[in-house]
């Protein structure tokens, strides 16, 4: 088992963080790669990484033996191809969410991670935004007894970046991002048993899919779910969450500075609720980094692996059939 960490990042446009994430632990970046020598080199510039470190073609890295960890943030359409060309040459994966959008793509991901041996990590990560890991702390201490439902949003306006990958029929918003939402469920209270769905077309007409849809769900020990998902939206980002349960409520988001907590009385009554302060950063690079770092040098399993990734991506598209065929659906979790 490696060590030291010797980190390539894949993709630059959204990968920014994952440099950061590097850095921040302290791992050495031996290569950034992207295919927009622009892109490529505003990062390198940023990060002080010298020339000779800039790559256009992912293969480089590949082949690179000396590099052991890589981080992909790409388009979602080629995850499959080059998280398993890295696993397949023995290196350490880190990559963003979705794990994939479709079914074939995300087996085959599974497949690969397993047959290398290799540590592989989806980023997931809501599971290190401070108020959703303060939430999960509430829950699991019983603060607010028995979970009944709960639910999460994902609303984000894409109008003014809708283009190129983003625009793909294949990238349904639900899977695209709304698996943000849907991940923190699974995380928060279990696997969805059951789902239905309804979408409505009113406000992306650069789509193909629907830019609204709401998904009810069904999980064990009698507890349901809502996720809601509008990539159209007219409002600032938000994931507010909500998780009610028989002592108390949490009410919470990832880009506000306090959360709610109301927990009942001797009366039985919820009174005056909590606030928390709650530290703002959603999209916690360094902790998630961190966390596969340890990972990795200490032989710990990942707990976003690829089949969480892919139990994750399996619900989006129960949700987006569900939507399509107006019946509910069973999510497969057999990877």
């Amino acid at each position: 088992m490696e060590k030291k960490l010797v980190v390539a990042n894949i993709g630059m446009m959204f990968g920014m963080a994952h440099v950061e994430g590097a850095m921040g632990y302290g791992a050495e970046i031996a290569a950034i790669c992207d295919c927009n020598e622009e892109t490529l080199r505003a990062a390198g510039e940023k990060y002080g990484i010298p020339e000779e470190k800039w790559v256009t073609d992912y293969m480089d890295i590949v082949n690179n033996k000396d590099i052991n960890v890589v981080s992909v943030a790409i388009p979602d359409q080629d995850h499959k191809k080059v998280a398993c060309d890295l696993l397949r040459a023995g290196k350490h994966v880190l990559c963003e969410k979705p794990l994939a959008l479709t079914r074939e793509d995300i087996e085959e991901i599974v497949k690969v991670a397993d047959e290398s041996g290799c540590k592989f990590m989806v980023g997931q990560i809501c599971r290190f935004t401070p108020a959703f890991e303060k939430a999960k702390e509430l829950i699991e201490s019983g603060t607010i007894g028995e979970v009944y439902f709960a639910e999460s949003e994902y609303a984000h306006d894409y109008m003014a970046f809708l283009k190129g990958w983003r625009a793909d029929p294949a990238r349904h918003g639900v899977v695209g991002g709304g698996c943000h939402a849907v991940d923190l469920l699974r995380w928060l209270v279990g696997d969805p048993e059951e789902v239905f769905a309804y979408g409505t077309h009113k406000l992306l007409p650069q789509v193909d899919y629907d830019d609204a849809t709401i998904a009810i769900m069904k999980f064990r020990e009698n507890v349901a779910g809502k996720v809601f998902v509008s990539t159209g939206c007219k409002r600032d980002y938000t994931m507010r969450t909500v998780i009610y349960g028989t002592k108390g409520t949490i009410i919470c988001d990832n880009t506000s500075p306090t959360m709610t907590l109301f927990v009942v009385g001797e009366d039985g009554l919820a009174h005056d609720p909590q606030i928390i302060d709650i530290e703002v950063n959603n999209h916690n690079a360094v902790k998630e980094f961190s966390v596969f770092a340890d990972a990795i040098v200490n032989d710990k399993p990942v707990a976003t692996d690829a089949r969480e990734g892919a139990k994750t991506v399996e619900v989006c598209l129960a949700i987006v059939e569900s939507a399509k065929t107006g019946k509910i659906v069973k999510p497969n979790y057999n990877f």
